[in-house]
């Protein structure tokens, strides 16, 4: 069932400390799945993932960059879909790193890290 940005339902449990699993593409096509620290950022209309820019999802999501990311506790869930780019500059890896210790715990340092920003393009869920 689709749900939006303003459903109060959604924003609180996208506040609530969950592990995500973020879905990406191989270049065979086949899926390639994760799990993730993930945020919803309803006003700018992003989800972010902080990650190295080493690492396979990146890869991926910069060759194919529809993706998923999906979040559940028993029989609630919530899947964001979205276009991903591979974002290195400073300040956007500082705004994700923020927000990820906000829902999370301060990110441990990572010379190498970069955010994958997630324009939604749909949201289905079950709150």
């Amino acid at each position: 069932m689709r749900v939006s940005l303003d459903d109060d339902a959604l924003l609180e449990f996208w506040r609530e400390r969950r592990l995500c699993s973020l879905t990406t593409l191989r270049p065979d096509g086949t899926p390639h799945v994760v799990p993730v620290g993930a945020t919803l950022d309803p006003a700018a209309g992003l989800v972010r993932v902080i990650t190295s820019r080493t690492s396979r999802k990146v890869s991926f999501a910069g060759s194919a960059p529809n993706v998923a990311v999906c979040q559940f506790e028993g029989r609630r869930w919530c899947t964001v879909e979205g276009t991903a780019t591979v974002n290195a500059d400073p300040a956007a890896v500082a705004e994700a790193e923020r927000r990820y210790a906000e829902r999370y715990r301060p990110p441990r340092p990572n010379a190498q890290r970069i955010v994958l920003e997630i324009a939604i393009t749909r949201i289905l869920g079950s709150l």
